[in-house]
């Protein structure tokens, strides 16, 4: 024959549970935030690593700097003439 648990080990557990539950969950959700914002400074920090790079490179290389130029703003040189590639209407 099983045992019925006591009423007051029923009001302990109860009690238990609303003292620590809310600060348990608040915990987890500090938790989960806190992994999340580790991430984005990892990413962050990845960028800036690839941004500095970018501008040693725009400093030094002028090669690179003059292919950025006629990438980005499409600068040509005097004479030249631009080709560009269109897709085809569908």
């Amino acid at each position: 024959m099983k045992k019925k648990l006591p009423v007051k080990r029923i009001i302990l557990i109860v009690v238990l549970t609303i003292i620590f539950l809310p600060p348990f969950v608040k915990y987890q959700q500090i938790s989960w935030k806190s992994r999340e914002l580790d991430n984005q400074i990892r990413a962050l920090k990845e960028e800036i690593k690839k941004l500095e790079a970018e501008k040693i490179r725009l400093q030094t290389d002028i090669t690179y700097v003059e292919r950025r130029a006629r990438e980005k703003i499409g600068v040509v040189k005097k004479g030249e003439i631009i080709l560009r590639e269109t897709s085809p209407k569908k």
